[in-house]
């Protein structure tokens, strides 16, 4: 997977802080804490984790499949794609 050092720096970041929270959850469940309040943090990570997921894609969008697009196999770039997107929405 190709993308920029900003990039990549940027979801590493991202990934340590998730790993936090997820640390963060384990400790509030062990802790027999609020259940809403755990709730609250899972939704959280859930978020994040989307959002690196669609930081992810974007990379892979404009770097594999735009340089995919310049050769003769345009027709399976885009399929894998379609089902690249259809796999992270579910």
């Amino acid at each position: 997977m190709e993308r920029c050092d900003n990039c990549k720096e940027d979801i590493l970041r991202r990934l340590k802080r998730i790993e936090g929270q997820v640390k963060g959850i384990h400790r509030m469940v062990d802790e027999d804490k609020y259940c809403a309040d755990i709730l609250i943090q899972v939704a959280a990570v859930r978020a994040a984790v989307n959002k690196v997921g669609g930081l992810i894609l974007e990379n892979h969008s404009r770097s594999c499949i735009k340089k995919a697009l310049h050769t003769d196999g345009r027709e399976e770039v885009l399929d894998e794609l379609i089902d690249v997107v259809l796999k992270f929405m579910k």
